[in-house]
């Protein structure tokens, strides 16, 4: 019996793509993108070996402090004029207990191996009959890895804006129809 490949799109509507990142060496900023778009391909049920697309719009950093997201937009944080697209392609690989994502994300031009941790939330049916299931993703990057360099200390000699960079993304998918 030959498989049957199956196509899955982000809902931007019901999806959100989240990172925290320590401030002043005491607590978390969080921010969103706003903007994005993504889709998985699978041979089966379960998702083993999906692959996954995703971009995010760098423009659309939202910190709620409009100030601080014209700072991450320019040339010392993100540079959104001259990098207007983060890009991750990868493949969802099935373990014991939830999932692995390994792929590569591209920041800034910059390509870099990364795996997160993925935890399927739920599968059933939209409001109009459509097939849906939601994933919960999680993960963390090293900004400097990308060329996010930016570096001020505080006098006490933390960082004002961390390294670490937490990511998680509540994802919900729709089934295509041939």
């Amino acid at each position: 019996m030959e498989n049957v490949q199956t196509k899955w799109a982000i809902d931007p509507n019901h999806s959100e793509v989240q990172f925290k990142v320590k401030h002043l060496g005491i607590s978390n900023v969080a921010g969103t993108f706003k903007i994005f778009k993504g889709d998985m391909q699978t041979d089966n049920d379960d998702f083993k070996d999906a692959k996954i697309n995703f971009e995010v719009d760098t423009d659309s950093i939202d910190t709620n402090h409009s100030e601080r997201d014209n700072q991450l937009k320019s040339p010392m944080f993100f540079d959104t004029q001259k990098f207007p697209k983060i890009i991750f392609s990868g493949v969802l690989h099935k373990k014991v207990e939830g999932y692995e994502l390994d792929g590569e994300l591209t920041i800034r031009d910059i390509k870099k191996n990364i795996k997160l941790q993925v935890e399927q939330t739920g599968t059933g049916l939209g409001r109009f009959g459509d097939v849906r299931t939601g994933f919960e993703v999680s993960g963390k990057i090293n900004r400097k890895d990308y060329g996010i360099t930016w570096g001020m200390l505080t006098d006490s000699g933390s960082l004002i804006v961390g390294e670490e960079i937490k990511l998680h993304f509540d994802i919900q998918l729709i089934k295509q129809t041939a």
